[in-house]
């Protein structure tokens, strides 16, 4: 496939939308959150839409099938797939479209399955209800687009149940469901967030080869600027549910025109704060630890150390290990061997044998914050908990305390202490989750990938918020993250896993400065550059290493 503004325009439309207005239900008031929007897209042509949380990215994608969430309308326009017009067809006409011809793969693959089903299951049932497939030739299919998307033994993956496989094993589970039918038509909502760099080049270049290959039209929405300019002919750029500048994706990667556009591609500029003057006696300490789940080995002998007032990045990955050693350090999955110290004082392998005091002293902050809150829970609640718990504020205390937390996380608590998490943005729901976590007053935080499901404006943010709060509160994280970039904003020292077992560990510095060792420099080598042309150069390169050492070992 050639990509990035590559001539479609011999190409028929596939799509088209015009003058699209979305508006979504606010109390009983209705607002206008996509205003006047105008979508073209050709059969194997790759269309970007980028832009920071709430710029209506999503909303458009999902109103590509005539579709709008609950609370919200799709108010004024046509939409128009393959010359049938979906916004005057029956409900019945679009339920055959829609799983069929034009496919959903969702940013959350933990919210979209059914768990009380297999993976195959919820593969075939699309494509053998509608009668494209029989059960055989679909389960087949389903084999056979495991493989290609590099999930681990495709035969049998399918039988797992979701919960019995990783979030990034899970996001590629759904982008093969999305293929089932071979739709016309794939949105592509975030799909490579969970994700770590190593498998995220293998999962593009197959989205790649599927549209080519079926010369399927797509619509790519991410807020990663160097992923998308891997996958887009053209891009889109959304603010507030407008149109801020639209051109082919070499051009408005090397001159963009919009000052917002500008802004966008500027925004990886965050360093945290240097360090503080640390304790000599570590924080935690975690020491030699073994650990399986079953029978199954998945940590090997393990040590590192965190100081107060010091941020550790743990990289590697999926199934390296990383947020199985954050369970061990809870308590959520004792250790085989070796132990786990706070503060030079060991802890028990589990967490109901540990104290009320030693369970406040280590919190999480996790990645999905829509799956993290409950959502019938309102922010005093979801903020108060911890806080009754952990320290027995009560009454008018506890009341002024979340208030305290709120404006530490800098909202404002009149606005959002009553409120709702479906009432709150991806980035404000973060921040939330922050703020239960402080509400414990711990000494650690476990950070796991709290900022890969943000666009790179909220990312930034979270970061300096928690880079301000580990200045006052001389907090110690652990940063569980598949982001290099993100790495090198936040962390003072940094720990590398391959399949259970440290690597390679020091100083970011160190770790970042030739030479690595192997795994670091295949990891340090995946993470996208903002050049168009860097996926196919980096696919050349490993595919000419790859005949070259088969050429040696013959």
């Amino acid at each position: 496939m050639s990509t990035n503004g590559k001539n479609n325009t011999g190409n028929e439309v596939l799509l088209e939308m015009r003058g699209l207005w979305i508006e979504g239900q606010v109390e009983d008031d209705w607002q206008e959150i996509v205003k006047g929007i105008d979508v073209t897209l050709r059969r194997g042509e790759v269309l970007g839409l980028i832009g920071e949380s709430g710029a209506g990215k999503s909303t458009i994608g999902l109103a590509a099938m005539a579709f709008a969430r609950p609370g919200c309308r799709i108010s004024g326009g046509t939409i128009v797939f393959d010359g049938v017009d979906l916004m005057a067809a029956s409900e019945y006409k679009k339920r055959s479209v829609r799983g069929v011809r034009i496919a959903y793969v969702a940013q959350s693959a933990a919210a979209a399955f059914n768990p009380a089903h297999q993976l195959i299951d919820q593969f075939v049932e699309s494509p053998v209800q509608h009668g494209i497939k029989s059960r055989s030739v679909a389960e087949a299919d389903a084999k056979d687009l495991y493989k290609q998307l590099l999930l681990p033994d495709p035969d049998n993956i399918g039988y797992r149940y979701p919960h019995q496989v990783s979030g990034g094993q899970l996001q590629r589970a759904m982008t093969a469901m999305a293929m089932a039918c071979q739709p016309d038509l794939i949105v592509f909502d975030e799909p490579t967030t969970a994700l770590d760099v190593t498998t995220q080049i293998e999962v593009l270049a197959t989205i790649r080869d599927i549209v080519d290959q079926f010369n399927t039209g797509a619509i790519y929405i991410t807020h990663d600027l160097a992923v998308v300019a891997q996958m887009a002919d053209r891009i889109m750029v959304l603010r507030y549910g407008e149109l801020v500048e639209e051109a082919d994706t070499r051009t408005i990667m090397s001159d963009p025109r919009a000052d917002y556009t500008k802004t966008l591609w500027a925004v990886r500029s965050f360093r945290k704060t240097a360090a503080q003057q640390q304790d000599p006696t570590p924080l935690v300490t975690v020491d030699h630890v073994t650990a399986a789940y079953g029978d199954i080995p998945v940590l090997h002998d393990i040590s590192f150390e965190i100081h107060a007032g010091l941020t550790v990045a743990v990289v590697g990955e999926s199934g390296s290990g990383k947020s199985t050693a954050a369970r061990v350090i809870t308590g959520l999955l004792p250790p085989k061997e070796g132990r786990v110290l706070f503060r030079d004082e060991e802890l028990p392998g589990n967490y109901w044998k540990r104290s009320k005091d030693q369970l406040r002293h280590a919190q999480m902050i996790y990645q999905m914050p829509d799956t993290a809150i409950n959502p019938r829970q309102r922010i005093r609640d979801i903020i108060g908990r911890p806080l009754t718990f952990y320290l027995g504020l009560r009454g008018k205390e506890l009341d002024q305390r979340i208030r305290a937390l709120l404006e530490m996380i800098e909202l404002d608590p009149s606005q959002f202490i009553e409120r709702y998490p479906a009432e709150l943005s991806g980035g404000q729901k973060q921040r939330i989750c922050i703020a239960r976590a402080l509400a414990a007053e711990p000494d650690f935080i476990i950070c796991d990938e709290v900022t890969s499901a943000l666009d790179q404006l909220v990312a930034e943010e979270i970061l300096k918020l928690l880079d301000r709060l580990q200045q006052e509160l001389n907090l110690g994280y652990m940063f569980i993250t598949h982001d290099l970039a993100t790495v090198r904003a936040i962390a003072d020292e940094v720990v590398v896993m391959l399949q259970g077992e440290i690597v390679e560990q020091g100083s970011k510095d160190e770790i970042f400065t030739p030479p690595h060792h192997e795994y670091t420099e295949l990891l340090l080598s995946s993470v996208p550059e903002m050049d168009p042309d860097w996926l196919d150069r980096v696919l050349q390169q490993r595919k000419e290493k790859d005949v070259k050492a088969s050429a040696q070992m013959s």
